[in-house]
């Protein structure tokens, strides 16, 4: 090798190897061989662009087709990455063995270089996702509402991997799926609410807790959503945690976008598992929050029932005995309305009692559901649960005014109850296939329990009231609500 050859081919040795950004490297490896051998065109061809996520790269210009033209292949390791192609010497003058061999050193030198480029792009990346990662963990535990938690997976997943949007669906009734949120760049349009309908091919690997990467989500007939068209390449992961699936995270990119690399699949793959770790993580400490609320809840009624509620009807008493022994006139009238002024104080505090036993309003949406609540919240005064009983499509017939003053009527029943003496049995029954007096359709509510006898009437304005009498003939108390559907 000529001298003259030697410092410039060190300094391409060294150029190559002073940035450890890819592309960059792959740059200076192409312009440095053109400098050296004095070629008008070079070109690096990479054998598996999808990996490092890179096209061609060359000097200004195609490289032409011609004879007079070089090729050496770049190793990294012991894989073959690709092959630098040279043509169109200056002076056209033919190449030369030593313009090989300093390409072939250049070529050793370049796959080291690539070597440690790729290694540190990889570490950015990781790097990247795993901040990302913990900055969703830190999100989500801060106490985020459902569904903002999983907008916040999408839109940090989204950014992570350059996709065009980040989108996360949920399994819907019907056995399908449905995006339930999308972040994108722009509005998410009709994004949102867009379905994969069951019996799709692809619905039996998401179901399954299987990733799914797409080439090209226009094309491949695995797709099905209407918005298909608008995206290329696609990761579609599973957020399953604890065997339990929450649903999928796609992050599809733009048509014609470069493909995902293995490594970028395989680092989404691992925040889909830890962003679905936060969730359950976040779902658990928020039930541990509201059973906190809920514990703090049951401790005030139970001192409301235990304290308060025995001194005023201890109150109530010492003032009957000594009503019965006041001479009459107006002590006596006096003392009558302070009685009934505590009874209704009692009433009323047993009322805020079986309130706070309650979970908040937005837990049960159904009729059935706010039954079962108000019994579930009686348990805790009464020391037993109360049986329930549903008769008909109770969910679908009752309509919502109607079903409020129902509600209040059993909880006024259940707050009776409760201070009857030797009360350890209530049945609630429900039945919408009851029929008023007037034949029209209907539907019944009754309060039924084993305590001292007698009947109660606290039914709720618009809704009747049929007091009954006991099932068997002895103690215990039965109480009626009707109203025409």
């Amino acid at each position: 090798m000529a001298g003259t050859r030697l410092p410039p081919l060190l300094e391409a040795v060294l150029s190559v190897g002073t940035d450890l950004e890819l592309r960059t490297t792959l740059q200076h490896i192409v312009d440095s061989a053109a400098e050296l051998t004095g070629a008008r065109h070079a070109a690096l061809d990479t054998v598996d662009p999808g990996r490092d996520g890179l096209t061609g790269i060359s000097t200004p210009g195609a490289v032409p087709r011609c004879p007079e033209s070089l090729r050496v292949p770049i190793r990294v390791q012991d894989e073959h990455f690709g092959d630098l192609h040279l043509a169109g010497k200056r002076h056209a003058a033919p190449f030369t063995a030593e313009d090989e061999q300093l390409l072939h050193v250049l070529a050793t030198q370049a796959g080291i270089a690539i070597g440690n480029a790729r290694l540190y792009e990889a570490a950015r990346q990781r790097e990247r996702w795993i901040e990302g990662a913990a900055a969703v963990t830190t999100a989500l535990l801060t106490g985020e509402s459902a569904a903002d938690a999983l907008t916040t997976v999408a839109e940090r997943a989204r950014i992570l991997a350059d996709a065009a949007a980040g989108v996360i669906l949920q399994r819907t009734d019907e056995g399908g799926m449905e995006i339930v949120t999308a972040s994108t760049y722009e509005d998410p349009g009709d994004i949102v609410g867009a379905t994969i309908r069951p019996g799709s091919p692809v619905l039996e690997q998401l179901l399954g807790g299987e990733p799914v990467f797409i080439d090209d989500s226009a094309t491949d007939p695995r797709m099905t959503t209407h918005v298909r068209h608008r995206f290329g390449p696609s990761m579609m992961l599973p957020l399953e945690a604890d065997g339990r699936l929450i649903g999928t995270l796609a992050l599809p990119r733009r048509r014609g976008d470069r493909p995902y690399t293995a490594v970028e699949r395989l680092l989404a793959c691992q925040f889909a598992y830890q962003a679905a770790v936060a969730l359950v993580l976040a779902d658990a400490q928020h039930s541990r929050e509201r059973l906190a609320v809920f514990e703090d809840r049951d401790r005030i009624a139970r001192d409301l029932h235990d304290l308060v509620v025995q001194r005023l009807f201890a109150t109530g008493m010492m003032l009957e005995s000594t009503q019965r022994r006041s001479p009459g006139g107006e002590v006596q009238e006096t003392l009558a309305r302070a009685v009934d002024e505590l009874r209704s104080t009692v009433q009323e505090v047993r009322t805020a009692i079986f309130a706070l036993q309650q979970p908040p309003a937005e837990a049960p949406t159904t009729f059935r559901g706010k039954v079962l609540r108000e019994t579930a919240g009686a348990a805790a005064v009464l020391g037993f649960q109360p049986s329930t009983r549903f008769t008909g499509p109770v969910d679908s017939r009752v309509p919502g005014r109607v079903a409020t003053r129902l509600l209040d009527a059993l909880r006024r029943a259940l707050a009776t109850a409760s201070r009857r003496p030797g009360v350890s049995r209530i049945e609630v029954a429900v039945d919408v296939t009851a029929k008023p007096p007037d034949g029209r359709a209907g539907v019944r509510l009754t309060v039924r329990d084993d305590g001292g006898s007698g009947t109660e009437d606290g039914a709720a304005a618009d809704v009747g009231t049929e007091p009954e009498g006991s099932a068997d003939g002895g103690t215990g108390t039965t109480v009626t609500w009707e109203a025409p559907l």
